[in-house]
């Protein structure tokens, strides 16, 4: 166990932190719950929404690599509350009359300023808990997503039924710059910084960036990240449409129906992250309590999706689309913690905001090959399925890559190995020095 003990003012921040994922959540998702009458107005086709929808992810992965090497030389917390703003500045311009133009130059914007959102603010709450009492607080943090969303998508809804879109885009840029008040007033910078001792069996020295992105457990982390994330893009962009269009449900309902896959994600990911740190506190390897389950939950979710076309039953076919897309969000929770027990403090923004660049750019494929598919397939619902399946297939190879490859302690000691070797040897030399 470490040495380190955390501050109660811990949970306050994971509270602001909690609702900056919430509003970030909420902005990702009124794209896919506007979409019928986006494309109505603007008349666009399924192809030209889904480049909308893969458009935010343009500089989605850039920003995050960026953004991580920056709050690796200042506090997180102004990295934070400049993120907050730009959110709500980029919401404001569609509260008006806009053209498809001006559609995605906002949802470029905006997703530059979403990019570092998750790993920056996992590594702002990662200076208030050490190691072992990671995985609970991550959980919490990340669920701002899915409780955010269900709390967020009914409210939002209303708007766009009851009054138009752009209302509820101007609602989003209301809120982004209270919570950016809010953080300005509250937000903290942690205190735990230092790095674990070796005795851990952990590296306490910096490593090449080489080295870290090249060994096999960070290239499982993106893996299975990718093909998680794969459906969770889909779900953004597409999943208000496919109940409308693929299921015939109306607007409304739709609104409704789109939140089961984020209230179902509240208790799969925290049940998951409640099972692995209680596992990991009983005595289990990370192997077993973070990869096995993360890896895992990935592949499962691709199977559900893989069946999901096979189903003509609606009830079901919407069952197995849940599932399908909630079960490989656990990857998100446990993949951060998994790179964090090998990688320095001084260099875990950065390596965060890398994997999870690289997870995240399935969303420039995923929306826009779906809107493809749309278009070549029969029917409406015969692209969706189509789609669905290729997913499947992505978060089913995704999650095998991260059960075989995901091996944290193995890294832990060999990083541990080589940082011990290599002081061993500037001993050997500087005794030689000494001896002449």
């Amino acid at each position: 166990m470490s040495a380190q003990k955390p501050s109660r003012y811990g949970w306050v921040i994971v509270l602001l932190l909690f609702l900056f994922m919430l509003i970030n959540f909420a902005d990702k998702a009124v794209i896919g719950l506007a979409a019928a009458p986006i494309m109505k107005d603007l008349e666009l086709t399924p192809s030209q929404f889904g480049l909308v929808g893969s458009s935010f992810f343009f500089l989605y992965a850039v920003s995050g690599v960026l953004t991580g090497f920056v709050v690796n030389r200042i506090q997180t917390r102004w990295a934070l509350l400049a993120m907050g703003l730009i959110w709500a500045v980029t919401q404001f311009p569609m509260a008006g009359s806009i053209g498809f133009t001006t559609l995605i130059a906002c949802r470029v914007l905006l997703g530059a300023g979403e990019g570092p959102a998750y790993p920056v603010a996992l590594h702002s709450a990662y200076k208030w808990f050490p190691n072992e009492l990671r995985t609970f607080p991550t959980a919490m943090i990340s669920q701002g997503a899915s409780i955010g969303v269900v709390l967020a998508l009914p409210g939002l809804n209303y708007l766009i039924v009851h009054y138009s879109w752009h209302w509820a885009f101007a609602a989003l840029g209301v809120t982004g710059l209270v919570w950016a008040l809010a953080w300005l007033a509250f937000g903290r910078e942690g205190t735990l910084i230092e790095t674990p001792a070796p005795t851990e069996g952990r590296s306490f020295g910096r490593i090449p960036y080489r080295r870290l992105l090249l060994n096999p457990t960070v290239l499982a982390a993106c893996a299975s990240g990718f093909g998680a994330y794969w459906g969770l893009s889909l779900m953004i962009a597409w999943l208000p449409h496919y109940l409308i269009k693929g299921l015939g449900y109306t607007q409304q309902q739709a609104g409704w129906l789109s939140t089961l896959p984020w209230a179902c994600n509240v208790f799969i990911v925290i049940g998951a992250g409640w099972l692995s740190q209680n596992l990991l506190a009983r005595g289990y390897s990370s192997f077993v309590a973070r990869s096995l389950i993360g890896g895992g939950a990935v592949a499962l979710g691709g199977i559900a999706l893989i069946v999901m076309p096979h189903v003509e039953a609606p009830t079901l076919n919407l069952a197995l689309l849940v599932l399908g897309i909630s079960l490989p969000s656990v990857i998100y929770v446990l993949s951060p913690a998994i790179v964090s027990e090998f990688t320095p403090v001084s260099q875990r923004g950065a390596m965060l905001t890398i994997v999870t660049a690289v997870a995240t750019s399935a969303g420039l494929l995923a929306p826009y090959i779906m809107g493809r598919v749309i278009e070549t397939g029969a029917t409406a619902s015969e692209g969706f399925h189509q789609g669905f399946l290729i997913c499947g297939i992505v978060s089913l190879i995704g999650g095998l890559v991260g059960m075989a490859f995901l091996r944290p302690e193995a890294e832990a000691t060999r990083f541990a190995a080589a940082d011990a070797a290599a002081v061993a040897t500037r001993n050997r030399l500087v005794n030689a020095e000494l001896a002449l």
